[in-house]
């Protein structure tokens, strides 16, 4: 890939470090507020109580495996929808893509993390959006996503909206357990992991994998510059987040999303989602 954006060399704007406040509401909280109200809170939206069986998903296998055993005999199950590209940008890449970003104003969000949005309103309890406002994807992606075409699993993938998050040690950053809306959102969730290594874990109430008991938990180890993506069943059934103890340093990531069925040709609303992809894939757009 050619550079992807002009100004090497402009110092970074934002390097992910503690700002008064946060924007923490209801049950979320981090480090900064916790201080602040003199709390603590269970970052990870889970109970000590809570009884899981952990696992690892293995890439070359599509396995997942269970911690502690990654010999022969070990216990594991099928953990399919999930693929991981190692190395998708180069350090180089990675560099001018966060220039790029802290050169523009990260939002306070939820759970210490920082945020920067292009794409449409969306108010998903009643189900509307609106073109109005949407400018487009950032420039500095327009090659990183005709680069996600040349992997199989991404050769028709129109993104329509991507989201960039920071988080950091110092702020408690995390993300609770959750599934994506499908109502606007398609199949597939598309992830950029930049700055640091970190673990996305996937997390189930119950499942049918005779080898477990209560509820599951499979970790996906995501390496610095990787590109992964959810479908099918990791996507749909399996709620995924990111836990406090797995931020090691400054960590931002960009996930790309897709239309749903409702907005793609033959669907409901075929229209809007035309004039929104069309905004979209101009690639000028600037944060709400």
């Amino acid at each position: 890939m050619s550079s992807l954006v002009p100004g090497i060399g402009v110092p970074m704007a934002g390097e992910g470090g503690v700002e008064p406040g946060c924007g923490c509401k209801g049950i979320r909280s981090c480090l900064i507020c916790e201080k602040q109200n003199e709390r603590k809170i269970n970052a990870n939206g889970q109970t000590p109580q809570q009884t899981r069986s952990r696992f690892v998903y293995e890439p070359a296998s599509g396995l997942a495996v269970a911690s502690g055993e990654l010999d022969a005999g070990r216990r594991s199950f099928p953990f399919p929808g999930v693929f991981l590209c190692e190395d998708f940008v180069s350090e180089e890449e990675e560099r001018e893509m966060v220039q790029q970003m802290d050169l523009d104003e990260w939002k306070q969000s939820q759970s210490g993390r920082r945020k920067q949005d292009y794409g449409p309103k969306v108010n998903f309890k009643k189900r509307r959006l609106k073109a109005a406002g949407f400018s487009g994807l950032p420039g500095f992606s327009r090659l990183v996503v005709r680069r996600m075409k040349e992997q199989p699993v991404l050769k028709d993938f129109q993104p329509v909206e991507q989201c960039n998050l920071d988080y950091h040690p110092r702020r408690g950053s995390s993300i609770d357990p959750h599934l994506d809306d499908s109502w606007l959102w398609g199949e597939r969730l598309v992830t950029l992991n930049l700055l640091s290594d970190t673990v996305l874990t996937m997390s189930r109430a119950g499942t049918a994998e005779p080898l477990c008991t209560g509820g599951v938990e499979v970790s996906i180890p995501l390496p610095r510059r990787s590109l992964l993506v959810l479908y099918g069943e990791a996507r749909f059934q399996w709620k995924h987040g990111i836990r406090r103890e797995d931020v090691a340093d400054r960590r931002v990531c960009s996930t790309f999303r897709e239309l749903s069925a409702e907005f793609l040709p033959g669907g409901e609303q075929e229209g809007l989602g035309s004039e929104l992809l069309g905004i979209a894939l101009a690639f000028r757009g600037v944060p709400l």
